[in-house]
Formats: C-alpha cells, sequence, structure tokens
C-alpha cells in the first residue's frame, strides 16, 4: 500500500510536467513537448552522453501517467502556432504502455500540427509499438552503432536488446512508414567516430529510406565521463557517408569558424559532396567566398532545398543529376 501511495504521489506531482515548452526547434519547427514519463527516468538505454543521471535500465513502465491526464494538459497548451507534438520522456517514450491509444487521442484533438516522437529505436522490435509509430507524421529513430561491442558500450541497453535485431527492424520500418523518417547519430569521442564504424553505419544508411540523417555529438552535461568530437571532426565524418544520403550536421556546440578561402569550383565541389545549410557556411567560408556564394546563388548554379525543415545549399547539376535518375 506504501508503494502505491509513492506513486500515486508522484503522478500528482508529474502532472504540471508533462507538457513543456513550446520550443523553437531548428530541426522540427515550433515543438510542444509531451513527457511520457515526468516523475523519474524509465529507459531501457543507460547511454553514456545522457544528461539525466545514470540509472539501471528497464524494460516497462513501472509509473505510468493516464492518457486523459495527457491529453487535458494538451489541449491547455495547444494552439495554431505549434508545429510538431513531440513525444519524449525522461527515458523512452516508447515504453509508455498506452502509446497507440494516447496517438489516436492526439490525433482527435491537433488539428493541422504534427505528431513526432524521439526514441532510440530499439522497441521497434516489438509489433505493437512498430504499428503505433506508422501513425505518426513524424518519427526520428536514434542509431549510434552498428557494431555489437561498440552499441553495447554507448548506449548501455537492457540486456534483452540485439542491435542486429534493431537494424533490421529500422529497414523495414523505413520501407512501409508514411510520414517523414529522420535519423539521428550521436558521435562520443573514441568510441563510434572510427572510420570502420562509420563504415559500416553508412551501410545500414544506405538501406534505409529516410528524409534526412542528422550527426550530431555530446552537447550537455553527460552522465558518464565521455567527450564529444569537435564540428570540423563531424564536417569531416559526414565525408565518410556516400554523398546520396541526405546527412546534416546538427551539432554546433563545438563549432570553431574554419572561415577559409573557397574558389567558386571549391564552393560547388564541397556542395557535391555534402550540401550545407547556412550555419554551415557560416562556419566554413570567409567573407568573399560567402559573396562568391551569393553570386552562384544568383546565376542559379547553387539552389536551395528544403529537406525536413531545413534549407539546404546545393548545385544546380547535382539536382539536374537526380532528375534524370527520377
Amino acid at each position: 500500500m506504501l508503494n502505491t501511495l509513492l506513486v500515486n504521489a508522484n503522478v500528482s506531482a508529474a502532472k504540471n510536467n508533462i507538457i513543456f515548452g513550446p520550443i523553437n526547434s531548428r530541426r522540427f519547427g515550433m515543438s510542444l513537448g509531451v513527457d511520457l514519463s515526468p516523475s523519474a527516468k524509465q529507459c531501457n538505454f543507460d547511454c553514456l552522453y545522457c544528461e539525466l543521471a545514470p540509472m539501471v535500465t528497464v524494460d516497462s513502465q513501472s509509473i505510468v501517467i493516464s492518457t486523459q491526464e495527457i491529453i487535458r494538459e494538451l489541449q491547455k497548451h495547444l494552439d495554431e502556432k505549434i508545429d510538431v507534438i513531440t513525444l519524449t520522456a525522461n527515458g523512452e517514450p516508447t515504453l509508455y504502455p498506452n502509446l497507440s491509444e494516447l496517438i489516436d487521442e492526439i490525433d482527435k484533438i491537433k488539428g493541422k500540427t504534427e505528431t513526432l516522437i524521439l526514441t532510440n529505436s530499439a522497441t521497434l522490435v516489438e509489433e505493437s509499438v512498430f504499428n503505433s509509430l506508422l501513425k505518426l507524421d513524424q518519427v526520428k529513430l536514434s542509431l549510434d552503432a552498428i557494431s555489437p561491442d561498440i552499441f553495447k558500450k554507448i548506449d548501455r541497453p537492457h540486456e534483452s536488446i540485439k542491435i542486429a535485431e534493431v537494424v533490421s527492424r529500422v529497414k523495414e520500418f523505413s520501407k512501409i512508414y508514411k510520414g517523414k523518417l529522420f535519423i539521428e547519430i550521436l558521435f562520443v569521442h573514441g568510441l563510434n567516430d572510427t572510420k570502420e564504424e562509420m563504415q559500416k553505419l553508412n551501410e545500414v544508411l544506405l538501406e534505409i529510406d529516410a528524409e534526412r540523417i542528422d550527426l550530431g555529438t555530446i552537447d550537455r552535461p553527460p552522465a558518464y565521463p565521455v567527450m564529444g568530437i569537435s564540428y570540423k571532426e563531424l564536417f569531416e565524418a559526414s565525408h565518410e557517408f556516400d554523398k546520396s544520403l541526405p546527412i546534416h550536421i546538427a551539432s554546433r556546440i563545438h563549432a570553431e569558424p574554419n572561415n577559409a578561402y573557397y574558389s567558386d569550383e571549391d564552393i560547388l565541389n564541397t556542395l557535391d559532396k555534402r550540401p550545407l545549410t547556412q550555419d554551415d557556411i557560416n562556419l566554413l567560408l570567409d567573407n568573399d567566398s560567402i559573396d562568391r556564394l551569393t553570386l552562384l546563388i544568383e546565376k542559379h548554379k547553387v539552389v536551395k532545398k528544403i529537406v525536413g525543415n531545413l534549407e539546404f545549399l546545393v548545385p544546380m547539376e547535382n539536382e539536374k543529376r537526380k532528375l534524370k535518375k527520377s
């Protein structure tokens, strides 16, 4: 009885923390967050880089907020300015046992606002979760490593989770999902930032149909004593992936301006290898080179392309090749 009272007290205290934001997300627009585990960390991973305190992994939630309570709180904050309702958690949101029902209820009140979930991908092996995520407008899946030993070191998963099974289900999900699918890779210095591991990731990503692939690194104080990599290293890492992949450098926390001279040919070659956002350009090019890029845009040698809420600069010749292939 005492344990039940404590759980009920925790749930009651957490009610006001279910909704957070809205936050203007560069990648997803104006986001209203929904925390499906507001009172405690409940996760099937104990990632080295997590900003939450270390915690023993679980494969289910023991403290559960009712669907009705979530919807009541969401209705108080939802308006037409919100681009996405983002399902997340102090831990893994797909461990929420009423996920399918919750998505259905959100669909009834969301209007034109889209639904998004941020998940570590592991529970896609469960048919119920797989089918629930198919109903969302946007899904972001994490995939930090392919090698079992590196996966275990970085993500510290629950003992039941096998990376090969997860990868197989991510591939399958990407082929039938009708919404916007994003993949996120978070690099940890000395673990998954090797050329060997990036090559394994590249091979898998070529079999996944994703709207965008975000490369990031540690940008908040981590749970364990690990380090991220620099923006320069992220930029170099991006070139380890096939140029057909929609790679985006998501992290800016370790960004040091390069501000180097780029000729017209250098600019076009760089953008051909990897389309870049204006933020990337401002870090890489000096002022004269940015002026040259502006002229290339005016001459239609470089065009702007929207991919998953972000604007990328792409050589016109690159786009022409893609149009011919299609």
